[in-house]
């Protein structure tokens, strides 16, 4: 399956022949005599700490010298070059459903026997396998993030609270929250892709990642499986603020820092912001508890950036040993310091205290990935959500995931 401008792409490579591919080839021999690899990647936040690992390994030998790539809204820039052949050496990306598309395009080269492939966590092995739908392993897990319930551990000490461990516990101190006049958790749907956070922790402990699986195969539907998902977004909703279609995440991070809310549904990627605007708050972090057997809940934890190599480039040897040295145990351990992610490879773990909860879930393989990571864009799940929790229609909200589905698979 692919999009249209993927099937120009492949036509472009056939029709363009040997010469076209290797005039567009991302990487070439410099005057230095170094092989020359270009580093594609899609993360403007992440472009220090890799400025930082791609000086360090062009320092470190005298073969290869890697440029890192890391332009505005790269992943347009990405699909435009590869409908002109012009494809980088090492693409680092999400696992998403970008990802998939160029999987089952033939872009990537597969990695299935690199032996590199023995230090990651074999969960993201497979959860890159699932998200691509192919047996091939396209690309190498390397950074992981979180998503759950944050809360103010000093909040939760003064009014005598324990973390809930299940659905039932969860909404029993929402419960107990609101009745004190305070907030139980502060919610940011102004910001459309806010509203996708509890799905992203429902939907795959309670369906499971296999749903999308057999969705895209046409042996499922929203409608008949999805109706304790959607009732439960809604639930959340009763134990908000005055505002909750109108704060973006900006606000929350700064009113989660002030102490405004006891809980805050978010990713582990918001600690930084927090922390910018309150160095001192004590985070907490658990995984939604989106049932009521606390063994089966799983906690959200996706890939964040995945590393693959360009099919057709000359020089797939040396662009897997920069992916090498990225995964070797010293470099992974400062990407993910830095940039407060989870290592994929094993044995690298991150030392961050608010985050201390929700590592055995990681150490011990009891995870899920984001439901939205299986999703095509073309969907617009996030615009579907937030109408959803605006007018609350759980029939409507249903039957549109499943038109809006079958509208995309019918175009690929």
């Amino acid at each position: 399956m692919r999009f249209q401008w993927l099937k120009s792409c492949k036509m472009l490579l056939i029709a363009g022949g040997a010469a076209l591919m290797l005039t567009a080839c991302g990487s070439s021999e410099g005057a230095s005599g170094k092989v020359q690899i270009e580093f594609f990647q899609n993360k403007p936040e992440a472009k220090e700490s890799f400025d930082k690992l791609v000086e360090k390994f062009n320092q470190e030998q005298s073969e290869i010298e890697v440029t890192q790539v890391n332009p505005p809204d790269a992943e347009t820039v990405l699909k435009t070059r590869l409908v002109k052949n012009d494809v980088p050496d090492i693409m680092a990306l999400g696992a998403t459903d970008t990802f998939s598309l160029l999987s089952q395009s033939g872009i990537f080269m597969d990695q299935t026997d690199q032996e590199m492939i023995d230090l990651i966590n074999p969960s993201y092995i497979q959860m890159v396998k699932d998200v691509s739908g192919l047996e091939e392993l396209t690309g190498i897990p390397f950074a992981t993030n979180a998503n759950g319930i944050m809360y103010n551990k000093t909040l939760f000490r003064e009014m005598g609270l324990e973390v809930p461990k299940t659905w039932d516990d969860l909404i029993a101190t929402a419960e107990t929250i609101k009745d004190a006049g305070k907030i139980p958790f502060y919610l940011t749907y102004k910001d459309d892709w806010q509203t996708n956070l509890a799905f992203n922790a429902l939907a795959p402990n309670l369906e499971g990642i296999d749903f999308y699986l057999k969705r895209r195969d046409g042996e499922v539907t929203f409608q008949e499986r999805y109706r304790e998902i959607a009732e439960k977004q809604l639930k959340i909703l009763d134990y908000g603020h005055s505002d909750n279609f109108g704060k973006t995440y900006a606000d929350g991070n700064r009113a989660f820092a002030n102490g405004d809310a006891f809980m805050y549904i978010q990713g582990t990627w918001a600690i930084p912001e927090i922390r910018k605007a309150n160095p001192d708050i004590e985070i907490g972090f658990f995984p939604f508890p989106t049932g009521n057997d606390p063994e089966e809940i799983k906690l959200v934890n996706g890939i964040d950036t995945l590393l693959t190599v360009s099919e057709d480039t000359e020089h797939q040897a040396e662009a897997i040993e920069f992916i090498k040295f990225l995964l070797r145990e010293d470099n992974m351990k400062q990407y993910i310091d830095e940039q407060n992610l989870f290592a994929a490879v094993e044995g690298v773990t991150q030392d961050d205290s608010s985050v201390a909860e929700i590592l055995p879930y990681i150490e011990r393989g009891q995870v899920t990935d984001f439901a939205d990571h299986y999703i095509p864009s073309a969907v617009q799940l996030n615009s579907i959500v937030q109408e959803f929790l605006q007018v609350g229609d759980i029939d409507a909200y249903l039957k549109k995931l499943d038109e809006e589905w079958d509208k995309v698979a019918n175009r690929r």
